[in-house]
């Protein structure tokens, strides 16, 4: 393959044809390349992952490439093909012969006509992992529907429990503020291929693995859904409050805000204690977490009292040494200077092949026997497409000339 240190990770010898683009699927692969798989990412020839425009901000290295791209696209090698093109539809199936794992995002069905469907491929490579990417699934009403983070976190009920409660300033539905139906779809279609993968060790077949945007945030309203369907309890948006545990939520000191995160009986004593407030530890109704979800509506405006009187700091600062949860809001400069992520090692610096210095976020797992690596930095497009055409299918410079010469492959030099 093109300058990259070999793998030496979990997943090392395994090969990943990642035809997927912007977000969950990138995800996904990428994770598979940090535990070390060998991933080739197939790009438009002249346009690439879309993402490369998601900017400002931008990388000044010529590429002008986004930072967005940047996040989620290490470890991995990028070839242009163009698949509209029989000869470049030729080449990828090629490449999914040798594949252990081929990962998309295309609409249902869109691939069926370059021949790189699931069907098509494995009666080729019968032990192939083939995982698809959708909004809403290979079936069903809706199955034929485009579908995008804002527009899942709507669908799926989300946005109805996040944000200010209706009639409060700010009130209303909000999007979290991380493309979290991408992200976690991204997450898992890796568990489901990794499932796939101890299959295959197992019994040596390949299978198809179907993922949507739906159904993952459906899955992950967990305890809000759970509260409806056995207890008939409608979720509603409530700021920062819990809706089963009291007080787990923020509070305003008297310079700035600070986030309390009470999750038993006797935390809520002991902090009513740091605070002064055995009064509201005494109190009846407030002696079970059931008590003081019944009763927030008065005990939060008397913790709020009492606190309103504190730095924040400080608070903080007698919570800790108490054992108790409790913290600040941070922004992101605040958070990435913060000396626990400096200590787990986070934040990673990576080169690019011509030099260009790139930061990224680093897996969060920590493997004591196989950790993730940081081999190659997200690529140029395209700037793997000759190496990795001779690598793999073993293809030859006059054939590699001819290719780009037709505008089936391109590179960036």
């Amino acid at each position: 393959m093109a300058s990259t240190e070999r793998s030496s990770g979990p997943l090392a010898g395994i090969r990943v044809l990642d035809l997927s683009r912007v977000l969950a699927g990138p995800w996904s692969s990428q994770a598979l390349g940090d535990l070390g798989a060998d991933v080739i990412k197939v790009e438009q020839p002249g346009q690439g992952d879309d993402t490369r425009r998601w900017g400002p901000p931008f990388l000044e290295d010529g590429s002008n490439d986004a930072a967005y791209y940047l996040c989620t696209n290490r470890n991995k090698h990028s070839i242009a093909v163009n698949m509209a093109d029989p000869a470049g539809a030729a080449l990828l199936r090629r490449l999914a012969g040798q594949s252990d794992i081929v990962l998309e995002n295309f609409r249902v069905g869109g691939l069926a006509k370059y021949g790189l469907d699931y069907e098509s491929l494995r009666a080729e490579n019968p032990g192939l992992i083939y995982c698809s990417i959708t909004g809403f699934g290979q079936d069903g009403p809706y199955k034929d529907r485009g579908g995008y983070d804002f527009l899942i976190q709507g669908m799926s009920g989300l946005m109805s429990v996040t944000g200010h409660p209706d009639g409060e300033p700010g009130g209303g539905p909000i999007k979290v503020g991380v493309p979290i139906s991408d992200l976690v779809t991204g997450l898992y279609a890796t568990i489901s291929i990794l499932a796939a993968l101890n299959h295959r060790n197992a019994t040596g077949e390949g299978q198809y693995i179907d993922c949507a945007l739906l159904d993952t945030q459906v899955s992950l309203l967990v305890n809000q859904a759970s509260n409806y369907m056995n207890g008939g309890m409608v979720p509603r948006r409530l700021g920062n409050a819990h809706p089963n545990t009291v007080p787990y939520q923020d509070f305003t000191c008297a310079d700035g805000g600070i986030l309390v995160a009470l999750g038993n009986d006797r935390q809520f004593r002991a902090f009513c204690t740091l605070i002064g407030r055995e009064d509201l530890a005494n109190d009846p109704r407030y002696a079970s977490n059931g008590g003081r979800s019944t009763n927030r509506h008065d005990l939060i405006p008397a913790m709020q009292k009492t606190i309103s009187a504190w730095q924040s700091a400080d608070l903080i600062a007698r919570m800790e040494a108490a054992g108790l949860p409790g913290g600040k809001v941070n922004t992101i400069p605040e958070i990435l200077a913060d000396p626990q992520i400096a200590h787990r090692g986070l934040i990673r610096d990576m080169e690019r092949s011509d030099g260009t210095p790139v930061k990224v976020l680093g897996f969060p797992g920590k493997l004591s026997r196989t950790p993730a690596s940081y081999r190659k930095a997200p690529p140029r497009c395209g700037e793997d497409t000759a190496a990795v055409l001779r690598a793999t299918l073993g293809l030859g410079d006059e054939e590699i000339d001819r290719l780009r010469a037709a505008g089936v492959i391109a590179e960036t030099l």
